[in-house]
């Protein structure tokens, strides 16, 4: 991107199109690009295939495959010959004359998400990570335990290819050091990637293999983050080592590496290993930096893009979002919330435009085959040489002729080009096929592209088979030819054999109630619904208690000097006053049915308890959570010990004049065996409520006991801040924890310190617990909705990176510290992403329903149950008439059921008995 002009809702961006040198539609990953490339390129820690050429297909990158150049190393872009890559492409998709263009984009909203880089080690010399090979960073070791990697995941060090015995981790590499290279902030990632390769590598090598990572504060902070840390420490035998190593040594004569270090105790320690593994962090790169000055949007001084608070995708260009790295340190669901936090933001940007541009594809009237005999079409690929260099493709395309039912068969170079789509097409018609086997790669990649061009010609796309002759056959039969060509020959028979059973199965279609039920008002609950209502969807907010704002009204401000009651009136402000918005109070959900798209809740509204019924589409879950009451400490005995947020709250009406020493203790109610988790916030509460003691009164004494320090991300100032201004940390052990004891002088707190190794005692005016936090009691609207939680009483998302705010039943989403404890930022971001998801849902007229579910024929169900009780999902009931009946909008199509029903009553669409064993004969019939 150059360049931006306009204003929100209409700006014009100019983009410079670098060539790319190949046309990604033409591209169809057949690999003779690296075949005929001569540049072998040494990079053991590639991210890509092993012995990678210049030319290369990304391996590494996700579906579909594609074309990639190396151009450091390829030897047209260094001497200006070559091009054998462009000369033998079989579909002609590299042009190597291909110029930049500089194209002006016509759009309302920006969305910034331009990553970041891994911080690069090699610019400090004490790791000898430039001269050793056996100092590697965390991103090489991540490829050295990948199946693809360039050891294919056999856990070897690089100097001699030796399996390691012993490997360190050292955290904090380019993180949290303002000396050496200027950034104070935490990578927030670090310390969950280095114990989850040490847990990796242990699973690898097996119990010979001693693993050690050497850190400062463990920050695993996440949800469940806390358990992994420990099952690897207890389980997987990982040895967690408090200290900041300084200087990797390498020991003459060997390969191997010296590390000096200071335990806890002060003691000076020497360690050999056999491989070294540097943490490193995140930087922002400099033509991100470029990117942000050219928009004009303002960053940090650590060059993250500034974002308020309350509006935490946000920037300071008013119609320009951020999301990713570029907001600040984190991990990936905290990104892939974010990016769908800032989609949230532009589509109320652009919601007046919502479909203005959309457009459709018309598919002609399906043909009826029902009546005709199977009449099968066969189209066998060369996909280069992945498999006609190994496989005997005309043998195997004469053999398919051969099969029964089959009326065409044909070979083609690329399957999946465009060209070979069109002739495919134009056989379909002419031979009058009625169903068609490809053989070529995987369906994951490519089976929707065939079946789009069975719609293209008329015919239901389930009349279509795909047999994998190349990932599950030439690829890892490439040794024995004879046996690949022997074994595609099975594949394919078996794909006939399943092709002539196949039906047309038409996708039922179901209208989409367009309204939405957000079930909590606090913070997160009401941005759900402003997110929703501002989009023009209508929402119904669901609150139990009288009010709005949820435990967020007993806060007073963020870390960074936020007021949140300001906040919250200005949300239910805006939420009254939404015309799309309906809120219901003092209310509570009794009952709940339907499914995606058409859900009905029944609630009991007001003091009254009248029942409403309530049709919507969606819900978003925003239950919040509250603070731990400590039973520990004293506190409910002494008015003098009080928690964090009763401090905050002390702070704003009283001051702090008359605190002369104030002791903090971190990790009340967390990090326990009641509670193994970490609740996220309270490190940065403690810190947030030093720091204004501190302000309010320079000369007060602050003491923060703690285990490990977790302000991560850009927290990480804050906590700097506080040391510079004073502020005592003493950590103590999990095994020893302070004890308090009342006098009337005041409260006596006594802890062992870390640095002194000694008991001390500290008489303390106020003592603050950092209590930890717990999710509101859904026990009962979690049976009545039958959504699945931790442990803890937390919501269970759909996956937890890759879809943080969809739980498993679709159309319902969470948010907040529903899902998890978090601090109100992220909370926002995660309201808004669970909008932005419900929208997409709800922008749809109708939704079509997949067409593997299972079906009941009722005449043979014996209502024994055995369905009911074995589905997961709990979709199959009995129904009036005593039979056994699966609703298709419900049913996941995992096909349980039809495998467990005694009497067979229940057949899996797609996946029908005589469908699957018409395989297993076929294949018998090979062996036989």
């Amino acid at each position: 991107m150059i360049g931006i002009s306009g204003e929100a809702g209409n700006f014009e961006v100019e983009v410079l199109r670098h060539p790319r040198y190949v046309d990604m539609e033409k591209c169809i990953a057949c690999g003779t690009c690296a075949e005929k490339c001569p540049k072998k390129v040494d990079d053991p820690y590639n991210e890509n295939l092993v012995k990678r050429k210049a030319a290369y297909v990304d391996y590494a990158q996700a579906v579909p495959l594609k074309f990639a150049i190396d151009k450091e190393n390829c030897i047209y872009f260094q001497k200006g010959k070559c091009r054998a890559c462009e000369k033998f492409c079989p579909t002609n998709a590299i042009n190597f004359d291909e110029k930049e263009e500089t194209l002006f984009l016509r759009v309302g909203s920006v969305i910034l998400a331009p990553g970041f880089d891994a911080f690069d080690p090699a610019r400090f010399d004490a790791y000898k990570y430039a001269t050793h090979p056996n100092v590697v960073t965390s991103m090489e070791f991540e490829r050295i335990l990948s199946p693809s990697g360039p050891t294919m995941g056999h856990l070897v060090r690089p100097s001699d290819h030796t399996e390691p015995k012993k490997i360190a981790w050292l955290q904090c590499v380019g993180s949290r050091d303002m000396n050496r290279c200027g950034h104070g902030y935490c990578s927030s990632v670090c310390c969950m990637y280095a114990v989850k390769e040490a847990v990796i590598a242990k699973e690898h090598a097996g119990d010979d293999l001693e693993c050690s990572v050497f850190f400062m504060d463990m920050r695993t902070y996440g949800k469940d983050f806390e358990r992994y840390y420990n099952t690897a420490r207890e389980k997987h035998g990982v040895r967690f080592t408090r200290s900041r190593v300084h200087t990797i040594d390498p020991i003459k004569g060997s390969d191997d590496l010296l590390l000096s270090f200071a335990t806890e105790e002060g003691v000076i320690t020497e360690e050999r290993f056999d491989l070294v593994v540097l943490s490193v962090g995140m930087e922002i790169p400099p033509e991100v930096s470029e990117l942000a000055q050219r928009l004009g949007i303002k960053r940090d001084e650590s060059g993250f893009c500034h974002t308020d608070t309350f509006y935490p995708v946000t920037t300071t260009r008013q119609g320009i979002y951020v999301c990713g790295a570029f907001q600040g340190p984190k991990d990936i669901p905290q990104s892939v919330t974010e990016a769908s936090a800032a989609s949230c933001a532009a589509s109320v940007d652009l919601s007046s435009a919502r479909g203005t541009e959309t457009l459709s594809v018309e598919i002609p009237e399906e043909r009826d085959v029902s009546n005709e005999p199977p009449k099968i079409g066969v189209f066998v690929c060369n996909c280069g040489t992945n498999i006609g260099g190994i496989v005997d493709v005309p043998a195997v395309a004469e053999y398919a002729s051969t099969l029964p039912f089959v009326a065409h068969v044909d070979q083609n170079l690329f399957t999946c080009s465009q060209d070979t789509q069109d002739r495919m097409r134009d056989v379909i018609k002419e031979a009058g096929l009625n169903r068609v086997v490809v053989a070529a790669c995987s369906p994951m990649t490519h089976e929707p592209l065939f079946q789009e061009t069975l719609l293209a010609c008329g015919l239901n796309k389930q009349l279509f088979e795909m047999a994998n002759i190349r990932n599950q056959n030439s690829w890892v039969h490439s040794s024995d030819p004879a046996a690949a060509t022997d074994k595609a020959k099975d594949l394919i028979r078996m794909a006939v054999a399943r092709a002539a059973l196949l039906k047309p199965l038409m996708a039922k279609r179901i209208p989409v109630n367009k309204r939405a039920l957000v079930v909590g008002g606090g913070v997160a609950g009401m941005t759900a619904a402003l997110g929703l209502g501002d989009q023009g969807f209508d929402v119904v907010l669901v609150e139990k208690e009288t009010q709005l704002g949820g435990f967020s009204r007993e806060l007073t401000q963020t870390i960074d000097g936020s007021n949140i009651q300001e906040h919250i009136l200005e949300l239910i402000d805006r939420v009254t006053r939404n015309d799309k918005i309906q809120v219901l109070t003092e209310s509570l959900i009794v009952g709940f049915g339907g499914f995606k798209g058409n859900f009905t809740t029944e609630v009991l509204v007001g003091p009254g308890m009248y029942e409403r019924k309530i049709d919507h589409g969606v819900v978003v879950l925003a239950t919040g959570a509250r603070e731990y009451i400590p039973r520990e400490y004293l506190y409910g005995e002494d008015e003098r010990v009080v928690t964090q947020v009763d401090l905050s709250k002390r702070l704003e009406l009283k001051g702090a004049s008359d605190l002369k020493d104030v002791v903090m203790i971190q990790c009340v109610g967390s990090r326990n065996d009641a509670y193994p988790n970490c609740s996220r916030i309270c490190c940065q509460s403690a810190v947030k409520n030093a720091l204004h003691i501190k302000e309010l009164n320079p000369d007060a004494n602050v003491y923060i006991l703690y285990r490990d320090i977790r302000t991560y991300g850009l927290l990480e100032n804050y906590y700097r801040e506080a040391r510079r201004q004073g502020v005592i940390f003493i950590r103590f052990r999990a095994d020893a924890p302070p004890s308090v004891e009342s006098s009337d002088s005041g409260i006596r707190v006594a802890v062992k310190d870390h640095v002194l190794q000694r008991d001390i005692q500290i008489h303390a005016d106020l003592l603050a617990l950092s209590a930890g936090m717990r999710p509101e009691d859904t026990e009962e609207l979690s049976s009545i909705l039958k959504l699945a939680r931790n442990p803890d009483g937390y919501f269970m998302e759909a996956h937890v990176k890759l879809r943080p705010v969809d739980m498993a039943g679709e159309g319902i989403f969470v948010c907040g510290t529903a899902h998890s404890p978090k601090l109100i930022s992220e909370a926002i971001s995660q309201a808004m992403a669970a909008a932005s998801r419900a929208a997409t849902f709800l922008s749809q007229s109708e939704i079509t329903l997949s067409v593997v579910t299972a079906t009941v024929d009722q005449e043979r169900c014996a209502a024994c149950l055995v369905c009911v009780h074995s589905c997961p999902y709990g979709v199959p009931k009995i129904n009036r008439d005593g039979v056994s009946e699966i609703d298709p909008a419900l049913c996941h199509g995992c096909g349980i059921c039809a495998a467990e029903c005694p009497a067979k009553a229940i057949q899996l669409n797609c996946y029908e008995d005589d469908q699957v064993m018409s395989k297993v004969d076929a294949l018998l019939e090979g062996v036989l």
